[in-house]
């Protein structure tokens, strides 16, 4: 069959996005799917090992995969993309991070596509994220990570995406700041100015070994609901 997935983006880096695909990825499960999970670009791994959000996303799925399809580009230092591959004397390419996600979605019920950095992060000197999910098709599903500017970053995200004319599956709102004043209030305005259903908003977790358990806030999108 014909693989449906869903392409996790942020507001920005740091916003919580494999905490949220680590999730998905559970909950699809849960619907007795076979998911493979995908990480096109990382950076920022000691050498030798494995960047730690592909180690988490890598652990929540349970469709086996070669590494290289499930992160074809790999960088050491922690800096956006088109930079660290500048750096290591190579050029991301679309096509190839298109032709992987192929394999896995002959091997999957559903592929979890989790981006780097936000939404409009170059990859190379033409191209970025967004050319990405455009080429793949996948519905998007948008994690704000909620702190102060929040509405703003959420917004300017959401123009864009649409532009692009790429489906939206929802958005996730992401605690990453504990201290973050009128929480309820921007996430009212979040969800009535977003184009798109909230599915879920997650309270603030430090500790990425607590992503492990099934969330309880997660609303699956229709086209992936069992």
């Amino acid at each position: 069959m014909t693989a449906r997935g869903l392409f996790v983006t942020g507001t920005d880096t740091g916003v919580g996005k494999t905490r949220v695909a680590v999730a998905l990825i559970h909950e699809l499960r849960a619907q007795g799917l076979r998911v493979a999970a995908m990480k096109p670009v990382s950076a920022g791994s000691e050498p030798g090992e494995l960047n730690e959000d592909v180690t988490a996303l890598l652990q929540a799925a349970n469709v086996a995969a070669d590494i290289r399809d499930v992160n074809p580009y790999a960088f050491d230092q922690p800096v956006a993309p088109h930079i660290a591959a500048a750096q290591a004397g190579v050029r991301i390419e679309l096509a190839v991070i298109t032709a992987a996600y192929s394999r896995l979605a002959a091997a999957a019920d559903v592929v979890v596509v989790e981006g780097a950095g936000g939404w409009r992060v170059p990859l190379n000197e033409a191209e970025d994220m967004a050319d990405l999910a455009q080429a793949l098709g996948l519905p998007v599903v948008l994690v704000v990570g909620l702190r102060l500017g929040c509405i703003n970053h959420a917004l300017l995200t959401a123009e864009s995406i649409a532009r692009r004319q790429v489906p939206w599956a929802g958005w996730v709102g992401n605690h990453i700041d504990p201290a973050m004043a009128c929480q309820a209030e921007n996430l009212a305005a979040l969800r009535a100015r977003l184009p798109a259903p909230c599915l879920g908003v997650q309270v603030f977790c430090g500790e990425a070994s607590s992503w492990t358990d099934t969330p309880q806030w997660l609303t699956l999108p229709d086209a992936l609901a069992s």
